[in-house]
C-alpha cells in the first residue's frame, strides 16, 4: 500500500518533506520507512513565563522537536525569532537529520526555539527567557538524548544561560548537554567560524571541481552574522572579491570589493547591535534588503532565513552558483527555476554542516574532558568538508542527478539502514 504524503501550509516543512520524499521514491524506499522518516519522534511545545523590566509578565511559546534518533542524540539548535512556530521547528529538525547523516557524525536531527524578538529584549531580559525555555524543555535533553546548540538570535551567552540552569538543576554540571559555549567554559576553539569555514570551503571546492580559478571571482553574501562574515573572509583571503554583503538594514555593494575585515570590525565591535548599518568605505552603495538576491555575480551563499528564493523572484537571480548557508533558503518552486537557467546549487545540509561537526568536536571534547588547539580543530574540519563535498559531487556526477538529490540519497540511505537494524520499535 502506498504512503500516504503529509503536506504542511507552512513553506519550510512542506520543502522539506517534498525534498524527503521525491529523494525517498528515487531511491526505492519502502513504504514503512517512508512514513517514519517523514513524521518526527517527539514535538514539544511549552510556555514560557517572563517578568520583563518594566514590571509586566509576558508569556513566550517555545518548541523543541526531535525528528530522528537512529543513528545517535537529536542535534540542532535553539533560535529566539519572532516568526518561531512548531512547524519551523519541525522541519529544520528533519533538515538536521540528513545533515548529520550526510556529515558521518553519530547524531539525529533536533531543533528548537523561542517565538520572541531578541533584539527588542535587554540582556536581562533574554537571560529570563533563555533559562525558562531550558528548565521546560530540562526532562527531554541530555548529552545522549538532545543535544541543543546556538541558531538565529541566540549565541554563546544563551548557551551558558542554559547549561547553567539545567546544571544546577541536576546538581551537577552538564556541559556536553549544549554546544556553542564560550571557550571560558567547556567551549571549542574554532567553533564560532566552523559553519562559515565550512559553506566558504565548499564553494572553493566548487570551483576546484569545475576547475575554475577563484581569485578575482565575485561573492555575494545574504547575511552577515557569524556564517556570513567568516564565510566572507574566507574567500576573500582565498583571492575571491567579495562585492555584496547584507543584513536587515539593507544590502552594502561595491563594485570593487568589500573590505571584509572591516566589516566585520564594524559589525562586531562598532555597532551596539552588531549591524551593518552605518558601515562605510570608499565606492560603497547601499542598496535595498531583497537587492542582494540579484546582484551578477560568480557565486551567491543565502546565509540568513528561508524561503528567500522562490517561485516569485527565481527568474530575477543573476548568479552561476549558489551555497546554501541558511536552512531552506529555496523553496522547490525556485530551485526548479534555477535548475532550468542552469545555475548550479550545492544544498544546505552540505554547506552548512560545519557548523554541526564543530559542535560534534566539541560535545566530543566535553564528553571527554580533553580540548584540542585551535589548528588541530580546523584540520579536521576541513578534512571532513572536503570529504563530505566530494562524496556528493561524485555521487552526483556518477547518477547524472543534481547535487541536492545526491546529497539526500546518500543521507537517507544512512538514517533508513540505522532504523531497519534497529527496528521499528526505537
Amino acid at each position: 500500500m502506498s504512503v500516504v504524503k503529509r503536506t504542511s501550509s507552512n513553506v519550510l516543512l512542506d520543502t522539506a518533506l517534498k525534498n524527503f520524499y521525491a529523494a525517498a521514491e528515487e531511491m526505492g524506499l519502502e513504504d514503512g520507512l517512508i512514513d517514519i522518516l517523514s513524521h518526527s519522534e517527539r514535538k514539544l511545545a511549552v510556555s514560557i513565563p517572563v517578568e520583563m523590566d518594566d514590571g509586566t509578565v509576558k508569556v513566550f511559546e517555545g518548541y523543541r522537536v526531535q525528528h530522528s534518533t537512529a543513528i545517535g542524540p537529536a542535534k540542532g539548535g535553539v533560535r529566539f525569532h519572532p516568526e518561531v512556530c512548531l512547524d519551523e521547528c519541525e522541519a529544520l529538525s528533519m533538515m538536521m537529520t540528513w545533515k548529520c547523516s550526510l556529515a558521518g557524525i553519530p547524531y539525529g536531527g533536533g531543533k528548537g526555539g523561542v517565538s520572541c524578538d531578541p533584539l527588542e529584549m535587554s540582556k536581562r531580559e533574554k537571560e529570563r527567557v533563555a533559562r525558562t525555555y531550558a528548565a521546560r524543555i530540562e526532562p527531554f535533553v541530555d548529552a545522549w538524548t538532545d543535544v541543543p546548540a546556538p541558531d538565529l538570535g541566540t549565541g554563546a551567552p544563551e548557551m551558558v544561560w542554559f547549561m547553567d540552569t539545567i546544571s544546577k538543576m541536576r546538581g551537577r554540571l552538564e556541559p556536553a548537554i549544549f554546544t556553542g559555549k564560550p571557550i571560558g567554559l567547556w567551549g571549542s576553539k574554532g567553533r564560532t567560524a566552523a559553519t562559515g569555514y565550512g559553506v566558504a570551503t565548499c564553494a572553493l571546492e566548487l570551483f576546484k571541481a569545475l576547475k575554475k580559478d577563484v581569485k578575482g571571482a565575485t561573492f555575494a553574501i545574504q547575511g552577515f552574522g557569524n556564517v556570513g562574515t567568516y564565510s566572507a573572509k574566507t574567500l576573500q583571503d582565498a583571492g575571491g572579491k567579495v562585492v555584496g554583503i547584507s543584513d536587515i538594514t539593507g544590502t552594502y555593494y561595491c563594485k570593487d570589493g568589500i573590505d571584509v575585515d572591516k566589516a566585520m570590525n564594524y559589525v562586531q565591535n562598532i555597532h551596539p547591535k552588531r549591524l551593518l548599518e552605518g558601515y562605510e568605505q570608499p565606492g560603497l552603495e547601499k542598496m535595498g534588503l531583497s537587492d542582494i538576491l540579484f546582484l551578477d555575480v560568480d557565486l551567491f551563499i543565502p546565509a540568513a532565513l528561508e524561503g528567500v528564493i522562490n517561485a516569485n523572484n527565481a527568474d530575477k537571480v543573476r548568479a552561476k552558483y549558489i551555497v546554501e548557508a541558511a536552512n531552506g533558503p529555496l523553496t522547490p518552486e525556485g530551485d526548479a527555476i534555477l535548475d532550468e537557467k542552469g545555475v548550479l546549487i550545492v544544498p544546505d545540509f552540505l554547506a552548512n554542516s560545519g557548523g554541526v561537526i564543530g559542535s560534534y568536536f566539541e560535545w566530543a571534547q566535553n564528553l571527554s574532558g580533553f580540548f584540542w588547539s585551535i589548528e588541530e580543530y580546523n584540520e579536521r574540519l576541513i578534512r571532513i568538508m572536503k570529504d563530505n563535498f566530494a562524496k556528493v559531487w561524485d555521487y552526483s556526477q556518477e547518477k547524472n542527478v543534481k547535487m541536492r538529490r545526491a546529497a539526500f540519497m546518500a543521507a537517507i540511505q544512512r538514517v533508513s539502514d540505522a532504523v531497519r537494524m534497529r527496528g521499528v520499535f526505537l
